[in-house]
């Protein structure tokens, strides 16, 4: 079986630091969970979570739900 250059983990990883980065900027990181509900709405279903190095819109948002709580730590209006 091929290994995947990159997990779902790094990509959870890159969310994380994403959310903080835009907090860091000005953004309000509430604004990621439209984002990717939007993102959802507009995809195409694909492969299976377990096939993709990305996680499943579904988890993706359920993740970055969690997160917000710490990245608006950072953010200021």
């Amino acid at each position: 079986m091929a290994q995947l250059k990159f997990s779902r983990s790094d990509e959870s990883s890159a969310d994380q630091a994403g959310l903080i980065i835009m907090a860091l900027a000005g953004y309000d990181p509430n604004e990621a969970i439209g984002f990717w509900k939007r993102m959802a709405a507009g995809s195409q279903k694909g492969q299976p979570e377990f096939l993709s190095t990305h996680p499943s819109d579904a988890r993706r948002i359920a993740d970055i739900e969690k997160q917000i709580p710490n990245a608006m730590r950072y953010y200021k209006k």
